[in-house]
């Protein structure tokens, strides 16, 4: 017998309060991790969607996560600040820069990752690869759904 959709909403929610608490947790860890090399979460995601996307600006970045655009704004002055971004032209826009990775920058972001492989590969030991792939596909269809919600 097939569970009805309530119960299927019901464990939907139950889901993604786990996720929201898990992130609260995950979040403190990551600043934890982030703060050895001078960063928080925050500049260390977008360091991340600058190495994997390229050039961006603020503004994309900003909608891509989607959160306040001056807020992107401060964290990239910080970034640029501290050497480990840089503001270039934008052949698309007069007035919007991009931003990029530096040198140091990347160096930083290398570093970063290597931490948190380390840090994550502890938890990898208590699952199975199948079920954190599972995992996976669940948290990024749902993802994907919000998206386009």
């Amino acid at each position: 017998m097939k569970p009805s959709k309530a119960a299927d909403g019901a464990l939907m929610s139950d889901l993604i309060r786990e996720l929201v608490f898990a992130y609260f947790r995950l979040r403190a860890a990551g600043d934890e991790l982030a703060i050895r090399y001078g960063q928080s979460t925050g500049k260390w995601g977008m360091m991340r969607s600058l190495r994997e996307g390229g050039p961006q600006s603020v503004s994309q970045i900003a909608r891509s996560r989607p959160v306040a655009r001056q807020g992107v704004q401060r964290m990239a002055n910080e970034l640029a600040r501290d050497g480990l971004i840089e503001f270039v032209d934008n052949p698309t826009h007069r007035r919007a820069k991009l931003m990029k990775l530096t040198l140091t920058g990347e160096k930083i972001l290398t570093r970063l990752r290597q931490s948190e492989l380390r840090w994550t590969g502890g938890f990898a030991r208590r699952f199975s690869r199948r079920d954190i792939e599972k995992a996976l596909e669940v948290v990024r269809a749902l993802k994907n759904t919000l998206s386009r919600a």
